[in-house]
């Protein structure tokens, strides 16, 4: 038996794992498994390559929890250590990779998600654990080693009497980690972060229900098994071929991530890149509506199979974070802080790439169907509206699959769009004038109104569509994007034609005079000479202000403390309406008011801003008038 001091200047380096170098404690397992996993591969690499001369067979991984013991046994299958590799990889390389890495990270490797990071993985199992065994036995024809450590410095190393090939590692469980003896907490992290190994994980077993003979009687009892419980699929869809997969497959693997997920995804766009760097993966999207408050982290990473994390920030571009799936790859450093991986060069052009990738898929989707495209768009265009904004790339390509549909649910690519429109809705000065309703139900009459001049009305409702329609605007000089209730009709769109006004210019200043008696300071009383049979009083919200309100308040945009401001109206009355005559004409003051409160009124009503006592008043004022 060989005892010995392992070489560091730190006296104690258990302490400093423990409290530095993971600050989630749960990953133990997911580190202990990957090792063994990766000593699994190693093998049967170096059999494909005849340097070792053994038999592969099926190996896999177990765990076994000893509960009166209080131990965890993780073993494996594959190439197993001597006593020399024993000293030379766990006494030398990780403890000297420990203090070099404590060294150079100790203020910062709490926050940082280290994993595996110069081989310490092995010694996250110190976090749990107050001693440790390891019993090895390598695929090489030498002796088995016993390794023991109880977390100081000192260690023994003595030959075994495992026959068998691999390696098995003992935790002593220590009294504040008893509930990682538990069987539904270790189940919970195996299903948690090796579901997808590439390596069959075996925990307990499970009773399997025989299927009935044909010939079987009507009391037959089906007979039971008692099987290995592998808890874990270790060929997921991600890691084969998009041409060995059909669309159940991928619904069925949607459903493997997404156990609580009822509803299928709409499409999945399968990623699969090994040059420059090495990215599979699959994303799903599923259904969104116009939710911009949707729960994120819902994309999972792996690499090589094993689970990280779901926070994919600045892997996943931003717009992206909102669809589901897995990203795995290898080449995503792990080892460093959030701002680091966004400021690495390897992740930025990963994260053009599953743009460039998502783009493309979703032009193949639009050319191949395009009825189901339109379909599924509402579903969808909030991702792709955001990405239009976020993404410069995406902005790029978004033209060939992008839609805008109208009302009355016909739907327009921007080029499509701009051509439909052309003839009809160019104004006196050349501008195409691209009218839109934010809701179907509260600016109905507005869409009628622009209906009965021939003109397409847009229906455009997601939170952020003021951000987007600036940007657009800005692309295209001679477009401009126009509520249908921001003004009057003929004001919208501007042709040469000007309807004469039945008042003189100086009955309509003592018309408007004697409207701003009576109408509050929130709304700027505007004269039209319309069609006679127009409406009377029409309310509209200025473009420009409820536009930028709206950027202000839901962020990124606007003019500032614009979010804050009351609302602003303009009342359009129509001169050439009989009730503006009527309102001029009338000697009585109180009848004159009257008049003016309750076409107000009627105004308000349309846009559905009559409420409380002013509803009430109305109402009230209005069962007099006709008893």
């Amino acid at each position: 038996m060989t005892t010995g001091k392992i070489n560091v200047s730190v006296e104690n380096i258990f302490p400093l794992i423990k409290k530095f170098l993971y600050s989630d404690h749960e990953i133990f397992l997911r580190e202990l498994i990957s090792n063994g996993t990766d000593a699994t591969l190693k093998l049967k690499h170096l059999i494909s390559i005849g340097e070792a001369k053994v038999e592969y067979g099926n190996p896999f991984i177990e765990v076994k929890i000893d509960k009166e013991g209080k131990k965890i046994h993780i073993i494996d299958q594959g190439l197993g250590m001597t006593a020399d590799e024993v000293e030379k990889y766990i006494n030398q390389v990780a403890f000297s990779g420990a203090e070099e890495f404590l060294d150079k990270y100790k203020d910062s490797a709490k926050d940082s998600g280290i994993i595996g990071h110069f081989g310490l993985g092995f010694y996250s199992a110190f976090m749990v654990a107050e001693k440790v065994e390891i019993i090895t036995k390598s695929y090489k024809d030498e002796p088995a080693a016993h390794w023991t450590c109880d977390g100081s410095p000192e260690f023994t190393l003595e030959p075994a009497d495992k026959t068998s090939r691999g390696t098995e590692i003992i935790l002593h469980i220590a009294e504040d980690s008893l509930e990682f003896l538990e069987d539904s907490k270790i189940s919970g992290l195996l299903n948690k972060y090796n579901k997808f190994m590439p390596i069959p994980i075996k925990f307990g077993t499970r009773t399997e229900t025989l299927p009935k003979p044909e010939d079987a009687p009507e009391d037959y009892v089906n007979e039971t098994l008692e099987v290995d419980n592998i808890i874990n699929n270790p060929n997921p869809a991600w890691t084969k071929q998009p041409t060995e997969l059909s669309d159940e497959d991928y619904k069925n693997f949607y459903r493997e991530l997404y156990p609580m997920q009822f509803e299928d995804p709409l499409f999945h766009i399968h990623l699969n890149v090994d040059y420059p760097f090495n990215l599979t993966g699959i994303l799903y999207f599923p259904k969104l509506g116009s939710d911009m408050q949707i729960q994120k982290d819902k994309i999972q990473l792996y690499q090589n199979q094993v689970y990280v994390t779901d926070n994919v920030e600045g892997i996943v571009p931003e717009f992206l974070t909102m669809l589901k799936g897995v990203i795995d790859s290898p080449d995503i450093p792990l080892n460093v802080s959030r701002s680091g991986l966004q400021a690495d060069g390897a992740v930025k052009k990963i994260s053009n790439y599953i743009t460039r990738k998502v783009a493309d898929k979703l032009k193949a989707l639009f050319n191949e169907n395009r009825a189901d495209f339109e379909a599924k768009w509402n579903d969808i265009k909030i991702v792709l509206e955001y990405g239009m904004l976020s993404e410069d790339k995406f902005y790029e390509k978004a033209g060939a699959f992008v839609l805008y549909p109208t009302v009355d649910d016909t739907y327009f690519t921007l080029e499509e769009l701009k051509e439909k429109l052309k003839e009809n809705q160019t104004d006196k000065d050349g501008k195409l004038v691209v009218l839109y309703a934010g809701n179907k139900e509260a600016q109905h009459s507005y869409i009628e109104t622009a209906k009965e001049k021939g003109y397409e009305v847009l229906l455009l409702d997601s939170p952020i569509i003021s951000h987007l329609i600036q940007k657009i605007e800005g692309d295209n000089k001679d477009l401009t994007f126009v509520r249908v209730d921001s003004d009057h009709i003929d004001n919208l769109i501007k042709k040469d034609e000007n309807t004469i006004s039945k008042l003189s210019d100086e009955e309509k200043e003592t018309l408007k005079t004697s409207l701003e008696a009576y109408i509050p300071k929130a709304y700027s009383v505007q004269l039209e000479a319309m069609d006679s049979q127009a409406a009377p009083f029409i309310i509209t919200q200025p473009e420009f202000m409820r536009r930028m309100k709206e950027m202000s308040q839901s962020g990124g945009g606007g003019m500032f403390g614009m979010g804050n401001m009351p609302e602003m109206y303009n009342l359009v009355v129509n001169t050439n309406s009989d009730l503006a005559s009527s309102i001029l004409n009338t000697e009585d003051k109180t009848h004159q008011e009257h008049l003016v409160k309750q076409a107000l009124d009627l105004a308000k009503l349309s846009q559905n801003l009559l409420k409380g006592e002013a509803l009430t008043a109305f109402v009230k004022r209005s069962f007099e008038m006709i008893k």
